[in-house]
């Protein structure tokens, strides 16, 4: 008997964005999870824990992710994805305060990439455009050194440029569309990132999440891709 199970997990938003500026920490748990069972078997587990703080002086992001897929092939179990990130950014505010000074660091392990892990730890300029009731933009761009070693144990340490945006809007009272995007260009590998997602408020606490993300290398073995996609469909819990 064909049976599937689709569990949606963990998400929340819809607030103005002034009233999240105003927030002095706030905390965001992603959670998704599917399994199906029959003629294709599969298990899949996404989770991610958003931070951010909001000082005086500082305002801080941190990130944590992680996704995990099993699935039947020729009647054994096999792991088909494994992978983990973390970061951090630190924005120090000028006289103006949406001019600032930002430190970044970042860690990736892709068990089925090209890498056996990539990191990077960058400092330069970080700026507020603009932020008002129904959207907000900002960005960062500087010097970066990154830490790389491939699948085949091959160090690949260099100096790269990084550059991040980030786009949000209120698209209703319950519904918000947010675009991330970085890119790491260096002389060995150049590494982008895009997240696009629509959440919609479902009720206090929590919302639902709809993502897709395109992770893009442009030196990778001969037998590896270079983008890698991801479509998911997850609930949002806001802790704080």
């Amino acid at each position: 008997m064909k049976a599937s199970l689709l569990l949606v997990g963990l998400l929340a938003s819809g607030q103005t964005f002034a009233a999240e500026e105003e927030k002095p920490f706030s905390m965001d748990g992603e959670f998704g999870f599917i399994a199906t069972s029959g003629n294709t078997e599969t298990t899949s587990i996404k989770g991610k824990l958003s931070a951010h703080q909001e000082l005086e002086m500082w305002s801080n992001d941190f990130k944590a992710e992680a996704l995990y897929k099993k699935d039947q092939i020729s009647g054994t179990a096999q792991t088909t994805a494994q992978k983990y990130f973390v970061s951090a950014q630190a924005n120090y505010k000028l006289e103006n305060p949406d001019h600032r000074v930002f430190g970044f660091a970042s860690y990736s392990d892709d068990r089925f990439s090209s890498f056996n892990y990539q990191s990077t730890v960058s400092a330069g300029w970080s700026q507020k455009l603009w932020q008002d009731d129904s959207s907000k933009f900002d960005y960062s761009i500087g010097p970066d050194y990154s830490f790389n070693e491939t699948d085949e144990g091959e160090k690949q340490n260099s100096f790269i440029v990084r550059g991040a945006l980030n786009y949000q809007l209120k698209l209703s009272k319950t519904a918000n569309f947010t675009q991330l995007f970085s890119t790491e260009v260096g002389s060995d590998n150049t590494k982008s990132k895009s997240e696009s997602s629509v959440s919609a408020k479902i009720s206090d606490g929590f919302s639902l999440k709809v993502s897709l993300i395109l992770d893009h290398n442009t030196d990778v073995a001969a037998d590896k891709e270079k983008l890698d996609t991801q479509t998911a469909v997850t609930l949002v819990y806001t802790f704080f």
